[in-house]
Order: C-alpha cells, then structure tokens, then sequence
C-alpha cells in the first residue's frame, strides 16, 4: 500500500530535520576518533569466559572447577573491560566472592548428589548481572537520576531473588538509560556505555550496560526489562541473545520507575544471556509460580510450525528504512527456514505497522481502568521533589547545568507536543493491527521481524532519528512473545539479528519463538576476533 501524498510530505520533512540537525551536531561535537588500540577490547584469555551459563553450573557441579574460581575469573575480566565500555556501574565483588566460597563448601557437603544440585540449584555458583533499575539488595537504584543519588534497594526484585535462589552469584548492577526510557544507556549520574564492538556506538538502551558487559564477556546471563525494545536493543546491538516475555509471565515488581495507566500491560522482565541455550534455564527460574501456566518442557517440532517474514514498516513517516544488509540476512534466515526444515515462510505486508510509533505513543499515553492517566515524564525527572520544567531545563543544559540528559529533556519536551494522530484513527489501526497478527500467527505461527533500521549508531546519533525504537515498541502494545537472536556480523563488523515472533497462544506453550531460532543463528564472536563468526552454531534447545 503507497503512502498518500501527505503521508509522503511527512516522511520527507521529518528527514530533512533531522538529517540537518545531525549535520550540526557532527559539524560542532568535534573531537578525534578514538584511536584503534582504544577502540578495541582486550582478547579473551580465560576459557571459563566462553561458557554458557548450564555448562559453568555443570563443571562447578563435578567440582571441575570452584564457583570461587569462576566468579574471580568474570571479576578479573570486568576489571579489564569495564574502563572501557563503563557497563557495571557498582560491583559487590567481595560479596560475592564470600557466596562463591559458600557455594563451594555447599557442594563439598552435599551428600545427594549432583542430580539433587541441579534440580534445586540449577545456576549455582554461576555469576549474574543485574539491570541498575531492578532492587538489588545493597545496591544502588536510581535509574540514572541524579536526584535519587544515595537511594539504595532494601529488597531484591522478584526475578533477581528467584535467580539467587537458584544460586546464582550478582556480581553488580548496570548503567541504564535516564529513568530507562531511551535507547542509548547515558545518565549524569554513571556517564556514557560503549558498545564493545566499537566504542564509539551504543550498546542500545535501556538495558544497555546489560547487553555491554555481556557481549564483553563479563558476564554471562543478565536480567533486562523492555518496554519499548529495552531488552531487544541492546541484545541487538551487542549481538547477544533476550528475550522478551508475554507480559504477567515474570514479575516486574521492584523496578524503578513504577508503572502507571497501563504500563503493566507492556512491560515484561525477562533474560540476557551469550548463549542461547541459557534462555530456557532462566526463564523457567524467573517465571517464578508462573511457570505452573506454561508448557516449558513441550517440544515443539519446527516442521510443523507456520513461517511469515515482514521486511520492513511498510514506510513509516517516523522510521527511517531498514537497511539492505538486514533485510538481505533475514532473508537468509528465511532461505534457510526453508531449506532445513522444509517449511514455506510467506513474505507478508501488515499497512498498520506504518502506524507502529504513533500507535506505542498513543497507548502508553491511555488511562487505567480507573481513569487515572500514567504519570508524565516531567514528573518522574523531578522525583523525589517537584516535576521538572523541560523548557528550563533545556536552557540550563545549554549552560551545562542540568542535570538531565539532552534524551530526557527531549523526552520531556515531546510529552508537552502531540505527535501521535487523534486516538479516534490510531486504536482502530491498532485493534487491526493486532487482529490481523492474531489470526496469521494463530497458535503456530512464526514472523520474522526487523529489530531495527540499522546497526548500533554511533554515540547520541539516536537524538535524530528518535523513534526507530517503534520496531520493538510496537510488539509490546500487541503483547506478543519475542526472542531477539544474532546473526553474525555485517559489513561493519556490528552485529546483526532478527526479533523472532510468536503469538499470544504461545503464552500457554511458552514461547514458542525460543524454540524456532533459525539453525544458522551464530553468537557472534565477543569483540576481540571481529568480523568473524563463532565456529558452532548454538540453538536454542526445547526439551
């Protein structure tokens, strides 16, 4: 379907803006290049580094190898990366080397054996980072506002407790983006996350410093949360595996900011991980009592599932286009659907999805069933006193004295102004949208999905192309199931990936999108070799 000739006048100014400003900005932020030595990070020189998180809990299990000595090895290389890619922004590293030291002398005690361990403690002694905006027992949670300075969490948010509990080892928290509502992880409170496959790019937003320290082999497995692509971005961009889940299927109690209108219904926590087969292990764990409602050990046989790619928005007004090397590599996946498994995966065009942004912005604007609107963004910058003033604080920043990031006072401004078209246009696109995802997906269906225009930008390049996030937005307000998966590196050395997606039946066969990651799906490899893949290729395994 052709845009109309307004639709086309839009698309048109929207870019000349942006590309103007964006020329401003490269012409006056200056600076050199970083270096070449500095731009890259320090090769892998441990082996317990390029572990999935099952194998670890496994060798530390048999006492091939002590959680004492695994957690040191992940510290070490934090230590190494972190004045890098400034990911891990408060370690409790003699905390959890105590842990570590506990859970050594649990299994030298244990007398049930390593079946009864794994059963009760499937991740134990297994090291865990934790998104800054989750309660972290001791550590601290401010999101990135300067405001909250000093606030530290009392109480550990529910997936992180059900992860300790399954002996896993937090070894701190990561950098977020301002009150986790932009797409590059930077706040004046902990400063700017790198991308470690080039420094000068975001790691993605708002689990940012997640998707960094993970992709940097300091870690392992991670927790995210996503509202809008906050797990699936930095997965992207950082070329590791997330997942982000049916929404009421893992608890997102405990974060910070809370929700509010009907936030709840599109917010989901869920896992980060290197290696895709830890995405099953942890979600089983973070589901909680919620894994009663699933089917997690149902295999499911690909032949038989249903296959559909979209390769773009169908030309957006506020979405730049997809580039050629993603839309050529889902193809790929497409060509080797077909190939391994026999299937036909039908190529459609969805015309709502044009709409995706002016649909996300208009529903996370929508009331509660009380009525009561969602608190303004305004409000969340000014807290714990008064609701800050945009327009002032753009004039303080222009003098280097606010406190808030240029995407938070942009956030802000854009909260004053009506983007979005009247609600009477956008929900009748929106209850089209998802009726015809619904009926095409139905309980065996597959999409394809960009999970986003381009590869990881360069550092405050998102400030002009802002809403790009609308291709993982919108799936939160359809509420529908998706595993981002890597596909190797592009032409840049940057990562690649697809967001893989089900429908809501899956909710009850939990989620079918984890078992269909396409067989060619590669790691690729943490940025020390770039722009070559991993030598084995990694599904993800049900069981």
């Amino acid at each position: 379907m052709a845009l109309s000739l307004l639709e086309r006048v839009q698309v048109c100014l929207f870019r000349a803006f942006a590309g103007f400003f964006l020329m401003l900005f490269q012409l006056f932020s200056g600076g050199a290049a970083a270096s070449s030595s500095r731009n890259k990070l320090p090769p892998v020189s441990n082996p317990l580094l390029l572990l999935p998180a099952t194998q670890l809990a496994r060798k530390i299990r048999r006492k091939e190898v002590t959680s004492v000595e695994v957690v040191q090895t992940f510290i070490d290389r934090i230590q190494e990366v972190n004045p890098f890619v400034n990911a891990v922004v408060k370690d409790r590293f003699a905390a959890a080397l105590q842990e570590a030291a506990q859970v050594d002398k649990l299994i030298e005690e244990e007398t049930g054996g390593e079946e009864v361990l794994e059963d009760r403690l499937p991740f134990l002694g297994v090291p865990l980072s934790v998104k800054e905006s989750y309660s972290l027992q001791g550590m601290p949670f401010t999101t990135g506002l300067v405001s909250r300075r000093g606030i530290v969490a009392t109480v550990d948010a529910p997936p992180v407790a059900l992860l300790k509990r399954a002996g896993a080892i937090p070894l701190g928290v990561t950098n977020i983006s301002e009150l986790c509502m932009w797409s590059e992880s930077h706040n004046h409170l902990y400063g700017v996350t790198c991308n470690p496959y080039d420094l000068e790019r975001i790691p993605g937003g708002s689990s940012g410093g997640e998707g960094s320290i993970l992709a940097s082999a300091g870690a392992v497995i991670g927790v995210g949360s996503d509202i809008g692509g906050s797990i699936r971005m930095p997965c992207f961009f950082n070329g590791i595996f997330g997942h982000k889940t049916t929404p009421g299927v893992v608890s997102c109690e405990n974060q910070y900011p809370p929700t509010s209108g009907r936030w709840s219904e599109y917010l989901s926590s869920g896992p980060m991980c290197r290696y895709a087969e830890d995405l099953l292990p942890m979600l089983k764990i973070m589901a909680g009592p919620n894994v009663n409602m699933l089917s997690l050990n149902t295999k499911v046989d690909l032949k038989k599932l249903r296959f559909f790619t979209i390769p773009h928005d169908g030309g957006s007004a506020f979405t730049y286009p997809v580039s050629k090397e993603l839309m050529d590599i889902q193809r790929k996946v497409a060509e080797r659907l077909e190939c391994d498994l026999g299937v036909q995966v039908q190529k459609v065009c969805l015309p709502e999805l044009r709409y995706s942004f002016q649909i996300w912005d208009k529903y996370m604007g929508l009331p509660d069933k009380e009525g009561k609107p969602p608190k303004r963004f305004a409000d969340l910058m000014g807290e714990p006193g008064r609701p800050a003033w945009p327009l002032w604080e753009l004039l303080k920043r222009m003098v280097g004295k606010s406190e808030h990031t240029m995407a938070a006072i942009m956030l802000g401004l854009i909260e004053m102004i009506p983007i979005s078209q009247p609600a009477a246009f956008i929900i009748p696109k929106k209850e089209k949208l998802q009726k015809e995802l619904d009926d095409m997906l139905g309980t065996d269906g597959i999409l394809l999905y960009p999970s986003h225009p381009r590869v990881a930008p360069k550092h405050h390049h998102p400030l002009f192309r802002p809403f790009d996030f609308a291709y993982t937005g919108i799936l939160n307000i359809l509420g529908l199931p998706v595993t981002q998966c890597p596909l190797g590196l592009g032409e840049e050395g940057l990562p690649l990936g697809v967001q893989v997606v089900g429908g809501k039946p899956f909710f009850w066969t939990e989620e079918a999108p984890t078992a269909s990651v396409p067989r060619h799906a590669r790691e690729p490899r943490r940025p020390l070799k770039r722009n070559s893949f991993t030598s084995s290729d990694r599904n993800i395994q049900t069981t």
